[in-house]
């Protein structure tokens, strides 16, 4: 591509719905009824939490960060991607794509943050029983929830180093919203680049993987831990009880690193670019969709929704007229 190709553009064209065209009215619903029930469900456990005084301890806090992370995570994509499916309406300024793709980025990395955070909690609280009020003090709340905040910032470095690139006349992107797949080029962006984007593709892989393998090694060694201490308490009830504490998150993460081993091998074929946008954008819908599912599973959280249904119940029904 010749330099003086090169512009600094006001916007660009997301084309990645268009390979799609027999299936916009099943793609719009399906996008729109996900994020809805993840919002939905998301704010539920946060209002829930905030609510009951029960529920005011390090972990139950920590999932409330957790659900406001995927929440502004969602909202970030969410919108645009449901309006790309109405023809001329796929364009996006040039600052509109930098900020989703900050926000996604961010929120993706203080998730994966604060899972190994609560994989820390997960540690203390069955490894360390008697010590528990001491090492997750407020305080200590404060600081890991405010460490794994700053982790997200690493999203403003991933958007600077792709952005700072010089882009060129062309600036339509094979994707269904502002974002880089690590780690393979080529990728959309590194596509509309003059200059060579291998570099900024190495920065944005190294990124990637400290983030995402360190926050990982972190959760498995705190269960290593839960697991040494499960396998050492005699009663099998004692054992179920202890293991159904972390099931909650264990799912979780399972769903977030399963999608990212997924997402990661296949950007390896460019052949396959289509493919790879589709998993990528089904997993960044699909995953924030599953953990507010899960995390409900919870019993105290579930003994507390129904809690809360119930008082609903009784309250309509006691100023429904003819109740008396």
């Amino acid at each position: 591509m010749r330099r003086d190709n090169q512009s600094t553009p006001r916007g660009f064209i997301l084309t990645g719905f268009s390979h799609f065209p027999q299936r916009q009215v099943m793609l719009f619903v399906l996008f729109l009824l996900m994020p809805v029930v993840t919002l939905a469900g998301n704010m539920v456990i946060m209002v829930v939490i905030r609510v009951d005084r029960g529920l005011h301890t390090p972990l139950y806090l920590f999932l409330c960060a957790l659900s406001f992370s995927e929440l502004c995570c969602t909202s970030s994509i969410s919108p645009k991607m449901l309006s790309g499916l109405a023809p001329g309406t796929r364009a996006i300024s040039f600052l509109g794509c930098a900020a989703q793709m900050h926000f996604y980025f961010m929120f993706g990395f203080m998730h994966s943050f604060l899972l190994a955070v609560m994989g820390y909690d997960q540690y203390v609280s069955t490894c360390h029983p008697l010590c528990y009020n001491t090492l997750t003090t407020s305080r200590v709340f404060i600081q890991l929830v405010v460490a794994s905040w700053g982790g997200g910032l690493l999203g403003l470095l991933v958007t600077c180093t792709v952005f700072q690139l010089p882009f060129c006349w062309s600036h339509q992107i094979d994707h269904f919203f502002c974002h880089m797949p690590p780690p393979h080029p080529p990728t959309p962006w590194l596509q509309l680049a003059c200059a060579s984007g291998e570099m900024v593709a190495t920065m944005v892989n190294v990124l990637h993987m400290t983030a995402l393998l360190g926050c990982f090694l972190l959760i498995l060694l705190s269960y290593a831990f839960i697991l040494g201490r499960i396998l050492q308490i005699p009663s099998v009830e004692g054992r179920h009880k202890t293991f159904c504490t972390c099931a909650s998150h264990i799912a979780v993460v399972v769903v977030h690193y399963g999608c990212a081993s997924i997402i990661y091998p296949q950007c390896k074929s460019p052949h396959a670019a289509g493919a790879s946008a589709v998993i990528d954008v089904s997993c960044a819908v699909f995953t924030p969709f599953l953990s507010p599912i899960i995390f409900s599973l919870s019993e105290d959280l579930k003994n507390v929704l129904w809690k809360s249904l119930r008082k609903i119940i009784i309250r309509n029904v006691s100023f429904w007229p003819g109740s008396k």
